[in-house]
């Protein structure tokens, strides 16, 4: 049963030869790798675990184990080159992470978004052009977040694989949303630059005009890009795309060009000295949307440019920086067009100060109305009482 056999002591040193006539018998590590019958003093690769606890590895790097000269295995095998593989496990944590900050990150937003929706709504008093727009932003948000939290608990892998009709009608509603908050930001900056470059012509602006670019305009762009998927890419519910194909690029595109027109708006409101003081009413609105132009540009131009490569590190800042900013969009624009909006907070004060004196009032009538009953007629009473007696 002898025979010559090369044995590689390490992948470093070189290869010597010997003689042996032992063998290894087949094997099962505690990783779970199946080492097969061996030579004594062989070095056997296999290759890494397909699976360990719940995290997969990648199976093209191999692990290596020595079986000895004494016919056994080595009690470790070395697993170094599965050690990429390992990383995952963090990625996946990371990425369980970002799963939980993008839930409480949209549901903080919702609950805001809805808050703000009914202050707009019941706050009659503040209606005008700027404050209606404010309203739809609100409300594009509101159904953007409803549609994401649809799509999060409805689409499954069976799902993205049977492709049905409804997950694809999701998936088009997401999307439709989406390009809504583009449009309706952008109505904000026309407004903006009706009000501030061309003075005193905000009184030819009407509602239905930002009606069509808020919610009209991208609805053939969706459109569009359905017949597209539906003739290019209909797969996996109508999410991700195919290599070669960019559909996606029908709605993608106009948010994009949305988007650059929205920064030039950025620049012109930074020079905000530069204009008369009757803009003072625009003043508010103004600082909102220059922090939220560049902040929500930020997240979308994230959305568009997704890191690549091997770099760990870029791709968990991106993750986490992406989650944290898309998921909180909703809460920073109902806090900076509603809650930090003088007008509405004025509103809001004055209607808790008529509810104080309306109950004030109430609170007297009843006190008054609790009052026992007056001295004289006391006095009448007993002095009946006592002349029956």
């Amino acid at each position: 049963c002898c025979r010559q056999v090369q044995l590689p002591v390490s992948t470093a040193r070189q290869v010597t030869v010997v003689r042996s006539c032992l063998f290894c018998n087949m094997s099962i590590d505690p990783i779970g790798t199946c080492w097969p019958k061996s030579t004594a003093g062989e070095w056997v690769s296999r290759p890494c675990p397909e699976m360990f606890y719940g995290v997969k590895y990648n199976t093209t790097n191999n692990v290596y184990r020595e079986c000895l000269s004494n016919g056994s295995w080595a009690v470790k095998g070395n697993y170094t080159q599965c050690q990429e593989i390992l990383n995952e496990k963090k990625s996946k944590l990371h990425y369980h992470i970002a799963v939980i900050i993008n839930y409480m990150g949209h549901c903080i937003s919702l609950a805001a978004l809805l808050v703000a929706f009914i202050l707009f709504m019941r706050l009659r008093s503040i209606r005008c052009l700027r404050n209606i727009i404010h309203w739809n932003l609100i409300t594009a948000f509101i159904l953007r977040n409803a549609t994401w939290f649809v799509v999060q608990l409805t689409m499954n892998p069976e799902v993205h694989e049977s492709n049905v009709l409804w997950c694809r009608l999701v998936t088009a509603a997401y999307n439709y949303f989406h390009v809504t908050n583009f449009f309706w930001m952008f109505g904000e900056g026309c407004y903006l630059h009706t009000a501030i470059v061309l003075t005193y012509s905000t009184d030819k602006l009407r509602k239905w005009m930002f009606i069509c670019i808020g919610w009209c305009i991208p609805l053939p762009i969706i459109i569009a890009w359905a017949i597209g998927k539906l003739y290019y890419d209909n797969e996996k519910c109508w999410f991700g795309k195919k290599a070669g194909v960019y559909t996606d690029y029908i709605y993608q595109g106009p948010m994009i060009l949305v988007l650059l027109v929205r920064q030039c708006y950025t620049i012109l409101f930074t020079f905000l000295h530069m204009f008369p003081p009757s803009i003072d009413i625009y003043r508010h609105t103004v600082k909102a949307t220059l922090v939220l132009l560049p902040l929500l540009g930020i997240t979308y131009m994230l959305f568009f440019v997704n890191p690549g490569g091997e770099d760990e590190v870029a791709q968990i800042v991106f993750i986490y920086f992406n989650s944290i900013l898309e998921s909180f969009q909703g809460f920073f624009v109902s806090v900076f067009y509603c809650f930090l909006n003088s007008e509405v907070r004025s509103a809001v004060r004055k209607r808790w100060h008529r509810w104080q004196d309306k109950h004030s009032i109430r609170a007297r009538v009843a006190r008054a109305m609790s009052i026992p009953t007056s001295p004289t007629r006391v006095s009448f009473h007993s002095i009946k009482q006592s002349s029956a007696v």
